[in-house]
Order: C-alpha cells, then sequence, then structure tokens
C-alpha cells in the first residue's frame, strides 16, 4: 500500500512541473496550448483529481511559484549500459550533484551532452484507449501523420491501451491528427529508444538496476531509459 502511495506521489509531482512548465511557456488555457492539453491528459492517466490540477494551473500563475527547467542527463551505469536521466528542476546544481553521485556510488560514469543519446532514437508516444478501435484500420489512419510503430501495450496502472509511436519531429501533426479523429487520448509525450539492446548476466543486470532504482527516487528525476535487455 505504502508503494503505491509513493508511486501516485511521484506520478502527481511528475505531472504538477509538467503543468507549470507548460502553463509558464503556453499559458493556463489548455484550448490554446498543447502542452498543457498533453499534461491535463497525463494527470488524469495517473487518476491526478481535478482540483490538484486546477492548484497546478493556478499555482504556475504564481509570481511566487518556482520555474521547473527541464534537463536531460546521459552516461553509462555499470557494466557499458546507456542511461538517459530526464528531470525537471528549480535548483539545477542540486539536481546535478544528486544525479552525479547515484552514477558514482554504482561505478558509472556521468557524461556530457550527445554522450550516449546516439544510441537511442526519440519518439512522440501515445497512448489511446483501445475500446472500440481496429488496431489494423487506425495504423492505415495514421500511417499519413508520422506513424512509426503501433501495438498493444500496459498503462501505469496496469490497464490495456494503443501505444502509437511517431517520430519525434511528428509530434505536433500526429497529436492534431488524434483530436480531429475523436480518439480518446490517455497519456503522451516523449521515449527515448535504444536501438540496440545489451544482455547482462543476473549479478550485473542487478547492479544496474539497482542504480536506476537509485535515480528514481530522486524527486527531480522524471524517467530514466537504459538498454539493458
Amino acid at each position: 500500500m505504502f508503494a503505491r502511495y509513493d508511486r501516485m506521489a511521484k506520478q502527481f509531482t511528475r505531472v504538477g512541473k509538467e503543468i507549470v512548465i507548460a502553463v509558464r511557456a503556453g499559458g493556463p488555457e489548455p484550448e490554446n496550448n498543447p502542452a498543457l492539453r498533453r499534461a491535463i491528459q497525463n494527470g488524469r492517466a495517473v487518476n491526478m483529481p481535478k482540483d490538484n490540477i486546477e492548484k497546478a494551473i493556478k499555482r504556475a500563475l504564481g509570481k511566487d511559484t518556482a520555474g521547473y527547467e527541464e534537463v536531460m542527463f546521459e552516461g553509462y551505469a555499470p557494466h557499458g549500459i546507456a542511461v538517459i536521466v530526464e528531470t525537471a528542476t528549480d535548483n539545477n546544481t542540486r539536481t546535478v550533484a544528486n544525479v552525479r553521485a547515484c552514477f558514482n556510488k554504482a561505478k558509472g560514469s556521468l557524461g556530457t551532452n550527445g554522450s550516449v543519446s546516439f544510441q537511442f532514437n526519440k519518439y512522440a508516444v501515445f497512448q489511446l484507449d483501445p475500446e472500440g478501435l481496429d488496431p489494423d484500420e487506425l495504423e492505415l489512419d495514421l500511417i499519413d501523420h508520422g506513424l512509426e510503430e503501433l501495438g498493444e501495450g500496459k498503462s501505469e496502472n496496469d490497464e490495456d491501451v494503443i501505444v502509437i509511436r511517431a517520430t519525434f519531429t511528428e509530434f505536433g501533426t500526429m497529436q492534431t491528427a488524434l483530436e480531429e479523429k475523436g480518439l480518446k487520448v490517455l497519456t503522451s509525450g516523449t521515449e527515448w529508444v535504444p536501438s540496440n539492446f545489451l544482455e547482462l548476466g543476473e549479478d550485473q543486470a542487478a547492479d544496474v538496476l539497482k542504480m536506476i532504482a537509485k535515480l528514481e527516487e530522486d524527486e527531480d528525476v522524471n524517467r530514466v531509459f537504459h538498454n539493458l535487455k
């Protein structure tokens, strides 16, 4: 139960930061701010109460509200596993120190921008409610809007979803197409997908997963991507 509450708190914090960043960049009206619409969708997908979403929007408009900066870190976990860490922070000095400490304690190495991201492809990713949808027909409908992959998957709440991946440069095009077709988008965002995966033995994989878990515990860390098979 406590683990579930911790996960929900982490999800709400992440979405709250998304809302603040979106409102600061494009205003508080979802109909005029695609990034805010995405953030609200993501909040609903993790059962974030409507009041929390509205409070986050109002908080973003306050002069005293901390501004968040999205910062990405790249490096290697132990045993040569490439890692990308996405953060949203109001104190970059703190975040850099915490992320570096995680890498160092695990005997990994924090790199510079571009040091591992060349091994990944960045995609726009959408999760759809599968009810009433035919995946084959949907694939044909979306192929001209930047669709790269379409398949079945599970949401963070372990519910069945249809997962759509588009090239990152077609994010806006795909979002507009899904909205115009009246499809129920549950979540949307980006993912770093490795070009190749590395397979490790059980003990070595455990070393990597321990470091990733430690990174994910940090309040400033939104998501961690890696190429461990």
